[in-house]
């Protein structure tokens, strides 16, 4: 989508950027919002009776609007946080962990990120709450038979990304959150780097939570939402107090909560990270999200197709669904690949990506990993497989 490159003006740098998932470049629209939300209306949200402070306002609650909207979810039930591990926390502390018994179950996956990981490992330690896993397929992929297998009468939680950060595999979540609920299973999606890339639709899917961030989808950091269903949302215990979310307080036992979505924003929010969200949504709406997975599938393909032709290239996630590839180069460490690419102005993810756990599968510690979106090009994918495609090269280079 080329066509769209102007817009961004990280890409005047002359850098090839293929790690947007950890954070993508974002477009003028997004930067002028913020700068104008400084410039010209600089007040807080919810506090002043006075024009900007409205406009605030008025801002802000439009962009609630327009992410429920964007993931077909009722305006109350979208929280402001600022990430998907921020929402992820908020889940587990302010809703499971009042909720799960010693002995109950969440699934989980050996390709979660750190985020789906972590505050389940340390509500299981307070609360002796049972941690087990969905197998992968050859694949690593997520089947519904696995899922099925791996269910027992002490299930309560399935919570796993919709697509993962270092296999990317698409989780069958229709499905997923069919089955669980006829058997009485909340089920969690880590939207982080499904949102950006594909049409989400809570509604249809029947997802209970979702947790997803602004800065993997043209947005600014600092920002995310956390989507509940309202009767949920309902007694979720704020882990967050202050002003902004409470009616009154007299005394320890005369304290009254607002209604959703106030109750669960404690303090000043990021307000210029909203606004520049909603910018960023309506960049995206303008593109299409079918354009931009369709696109993105094609890229991949054409990458894929480029690397088998390399002997000592080890894909992965070869059979991946996302624009997400994992790979190493035979007999060189990974961060030295990433070093070397980075003497080309070309920018890759190199490490184990937050998913530690994934070696017991792969056997693979650390790996390559390009993350692709909708403004990058097959040029650039050219650029690239020309550069890797002399192993003698990125050696010597790298003595």
């Amino acid at each position: 989508m080329k066509e769209y490159r102007d817009d961004f003006p990280m890409l005047d740098k002359n850098i090839i950027y293929f790690d947007n998932g950890a954070t993508t470049f974002k477009p003028k629209c997004v930067i002028d919002a913020i700068s104008d939300y400084y410039n010209n209306y600089s007040a807080n949200a919810h506090r002043g009776d006075y024009t900007i402070s409205y406009k605030v306002d008025v801002q802000y609650e439009t962009a609630r609007k327009k992410v429920a909207e964007f993931i077909n979810a009722d305006f109350d039930e979208v929280i402001f946080t600022s990430g998907t591990t921020d929402s992820l926390n908020m889940i587990v502390d302010g809703f499971f962990k009042n909720f799960l018994e010693s002995g109950d179950e969440v699934l989980l996956t050996k390709s979660e990120h750190a985020s789906n990981v972590l505050p389940w490992f340390k509500l299981s330690k307070e609360s002796g709450i049972n941690i087990n896993y969905i197998d992968l397929d050859e694949n690593l992929h997520v089947t519904m038979d696995n899922v099925i297998k791996a269910i027992n009468p002490k299930t309560k939680v399935i919570s796993i990304a919709g697509i993962t950060n270092v296999v990317g595999d698409e989780r069958p979540i229709d499905e997923i959150c069919k089955y669980a609920h006829a058997n009485d299973i909340f089920v969690i999606i880590d939207g982080a780097q499904l949102v950006p890339h594909k049409k989400v639709d809570v509604k249809k899917s029947d997802i209970d939570f979702l947790a997803f961030s602004g800065h993997k989808m043209c947005g600014p950091t600092g920002i995310g939402v956390l989507y509940g269903k309202k009767e949920f949302l309902e007694k979720l215990n704020p882990t967050r107090l202050g002003g902004g979310m409470n009616e009154s307080f007299d005394n320890p036992n005369e304290v009254y909560l607002k209604e959703l979505p106030s109750r669960l924003e404690a303090g000043t929010p990021n307000i210029a990270g909203v606004i520049g969200f909603s910018a960023a949504i309506d960049y995206l709406n303008k593109i299409g999200m079918d354009n931009i997975n369709n696109y993105e599938k094609k890229l991949k393909s054409y990458l894929i197709d480029k690397l088998i032709k390399l002997p000592y290239i080890d894909i992965i996630n070869l059979e991946s669904d996302s624009g997400i590839v994992s790979f190493n180069i035979d007999g060189i460490f990974s961060q030295d690949v990433a070093f070397y690419l980075n003497k080309y102005n070309i920018c890759v993810r190199a490490g184990n990506h937050c998913a530690k756990i994934l070696k017991s599968k792969t056997g693979v510690k650390n790996s390559l990993r390009i993350s692709l979106y909708f403004y990058n090009t097959y040029e650039e994918i050219d650029k690239f497989v020309e550069l890797i495609s002399d192993k003698e090269k990125i050696m010597k280079e790298m003595i």
